[in-house]
């Protein structure tokens, strides 16, 4: 049997199971595919599929697919030239379409589109089980296309050129084989490409540490080395701008993952780009977008963390432009994301956590609020045309549908699309509440409920937690229907270490300030019992990969203020997150296990190294995916069979495709939707 392959027991420690290498009975279920491992997974997933499957289960599936694949929601797009192009999938295109329209069409009541691919036909030729990974299409003529396909949903993909005019790959064209490449455009007979040359041409972390020039007709080995980076580097990329009269070149090194050196390709000299390492930049035309992670001093001038500046590119390259100030925090107001059409800049910023849409005009940055846009509802860009004045925001709220506004910048916006309703939320209210961290800090959170609500009830709450990444509002019709329409609340917890009040809000939670990543969601856990919203009885939390390792915080750490918990595609064993897939490229999030120092603070929550036998854990539900190819899988199987040695209920499930998003179709997804609701009313209902 597999269990017998390391029978080395775990050293015990404070009732706390303390895996390392050497003691780890489980360092065999890091073998993805081997017999033993999914032998294993295939032992738990039946159990977990028996025991949650049943009539409500089913109908849950059911509601779930009906959501995902229903013809009437927005077939949200991107301008190439004169066409909107859109990735479908439904019942009758389960690995879906790209397709193109009109925006004429696009703007009728019944769109008519134009399939350029059809994935599941070319799933059947090739025998393959092809996820859509996305195109590349050569500016400004969109006659190419570097075309991605995933085996599973990995985050490996192959890449095909793709003839736009004739419809048809290129026999003799640009490919490569499965690799988490990176390739784009310089000319029509030219590309960059980063990927798996051979040994030495990965980075640690397992992406490009090279950029070639790979010219047509020429072998892939013979392609021209133009870029390189140092094997610790998470990767090495490059991109190219075709704007006409403003072609550029640019390639990059991460030093990791929130700093890197952006480099101009003139010919065959680098130009540094020098601005922060920890700043993002973006080229656009004569500009150069400079945002801010820290305080900046430049001179005589202080530009504080979350500032957006602004400057003339080619005067900063050569060391004489004037910075000049776009956009500057509050203690309430970030920046959160924007978008150029050809001559304007489209801003969203956050207000605790309230979105609000600006336009600038460059020069003198003057700017102005875009009139028509919902009230209490999150907007976003989904669309801008960098060649012209077009833009597409979407509005949307916890209880409202997506509204597809479409517009020119400084214009009206009119509303072209409008999701359906698949819950009824007439009696659904939102509120936002301040719960009090450990600190003192003030954390926002929005409560979905019910207004005739009487006592405590099911409540699931949310949170991420990680990477700069804010959680905003929006519209989720499987939780609409699955869990709100069943009399539950919901809960979107916006705790440090995300970036809802920008950079700060997150690098004071790094590393070793992860804890107060988990006493955030600690604190709005309780203050919903203070409330009376819940209890600790009817109380779930739900996170994946980040959120994932906040579950396992939250499971080890936290287990008496929750009656189940939901911890999907997760980071869990801490020491050696580094060491598996891409691991490596978070150790500036959380720190190198391998470094004393660091360790010191990790092994302090890491989930999998404090595993109690003595406390109680509520039940928990653990899902992951085979073709999961960046956060390794065997976080939740090692995780999950520590559980069951130390004697705590658990069920497990994992989705052999689906890669990092664990489902690699609206079929798995709406599986997996009805396993995690069905898992949650079972234990926080009780029914």
């Amino acid at each position: 049997m597999a269990a017998d392959r390391n029978p080395v027991e775990a050293v015990a420690h404070n009732g706390c199971v303390a895996h390392t290498e050497e003691t780890d009975p489980y360092l065999w279920l890091e073998d993805v595919t081997g017999d033993d491992a999914l032998a294993w997974v295939r032992e738990h997933n039946a159990p977990t599929v028996a025991e949650l499957g049943g009539e409500r289960f089913e109908q849950m599936r059911s509601d779930a697919l009906e959501v995902l694949d229903t013809d009437a929601r927005i077939p949200y797009v991107r301008r190439r030239g004169d066409y909107l192009y859109n990735f479908w999938r439904d019942a009758a295109n389960p690995r879906g379409l790209w397709r193109r329209t009109t925006l004429e069409s696009y703007r009728s009541e019944k769109s008519e589109w134009d399939v350029v691919i059809d994935v599941d036909r070319l799933a059947a030729e090739d025998d393959e089980k092809w996820v859509w990974a996305g195109a590349d299409v050569i500016e400004p003529d969109h006659s190419l296309a570097l075309i991605s396909l995933s085996p599973g949903g990995s985050d490996a993909a192959v890449v095909r050129e793709f003839d736009m005019r004739t419809r048809e790959f290129v026999s003799d064209g640009f490919q490569l084989p499965e690799a988490k490449s990176q390739v784009t455009w310089e000319d029509e007979n030219t590309v960059l490409v980063g990927t798996d040359f051979g040994e030495g041409s990965l980075t640690e972390s397992g992406y490009p540490r090279l950029v070639k020039r790979w010219r047509r007709g020429e072998p892939l080995a013979e392609a021209e080395t133009v870029f390189s980076g140092a094997p610790a580097d998470v990767i090495v990329a490059a991109s190219a701008d075709r704007t006409v009269g403003f072609e550029r070149t640019l390639v990059s090194r991460a030093l990791d993952f929130f700093n890197e050196e952006v480099y101009e390709l003139r010919g065959g000299e680098l130009i540094r780009i020098d601005t922060p390492t920890d700043a993002s930049i973006s080229v656009h035309r004569t500009w150069l977008l400079i945002e801010l992670r820290t305080d900046w001093y430049r001179g005589v001038d202080q530009y504080p963390a979350g500032s957006l500046l602004a400057a003339d590119y080619d005067e900063f390259v050569s060391g004489t432009a004037e910075l000049r100030t776009v956009f500057t925090p509050d203690a309430h107001t970030s920046l959160h994301h924007y978008a150029w059409t050809r001559d304007r800049l489209v801003v969203v910023t956050l207000a605790d956590v309230a979105s609000h849409v600006e336009v600038f005009t460059p020069g003198p940055w003057t700017s102005e609020p875009v009139a028509g846009l919902p009230e209490n509802t999150n907007t976003a860009i989904v669309g801008a045309d960098s060649l012209g004045d077009e833009i597409f925001l979407d509005s949307s709220g916890f209880d409202t549908p997506s509204r597809l506004l479409y517009g020119t910048v400084g214009g009206a916006l009119d509303e072209i699309k409008r999701a359906p309703s698949f819950f009824d939320a007439a009696d659904i209210e939102v509120t936002q509440h301040f719960a009090t961290s450990d600190d003192g800090t003030a954390i926002p959170y929005f409560v979905v409920g019910h207004r005739n609500r009487q006592g405590p009830g099911p409540t699931l709450l949310g949170g991420y937690g990680g990477f700069e990444v804010a959680r905003t509002p929006g519209y989720d019709g499987v939780l609409g229907r699955l869990w709100l329409s069943r009399g539950g609340t919901y809960v979107l917890a916006n705790i440090r270490g995300g970036g809802e009040y920008g950079p700060t809000w997150h690098t004071q939670a790094m590393r070793e300030g992860r804890h107060l990543v988990a006493e955030d969601f600690a604190a709005v856990a309780k203050d919903l019992v203070a409330r009376d919203i819940t209890t600790v009885e009817q109380l779930g939390a739900q996170g994946g990969s980040n959120g994932g390792l906040l579950m396992g915080i939250m499971l080890t750490q936290y287990p008496e203020l929750f009656g189940a918990l939901v911890c999907s595609v997760p980071l869990l064993d801490m020491r050696r997150f580094h060491l598996l897939l891409a691991g490596a490229s978070w150790v500036a999030e959380y720190g190198n296990p391998d470094d004393p120092d660091d360790w010191e603070f990790i092994s302090k929550y890491s989930p999998y190294q404090n595993i109690s036998g003595e406390r109680r854990y509520p039940p928990v539900l653990i899902t992951t995916s085979t073709r999961d190819d960046r956060v390794h899988p065997a976080h939740a199987r090692k995780m999950t069979a520590a559980l069951e040695a130390a004697g705590h209920p658990v069920w497990y499930y994992e989705n052999i495709e689906g890669g990092h998003a664990g489902a690699a179709d609206n079929a798995q997804t709406a599986f997996r939707a009805a396993l995690i609701y069905e898992f949650l009313l079972r234990t926080l209902q009780g029914s």
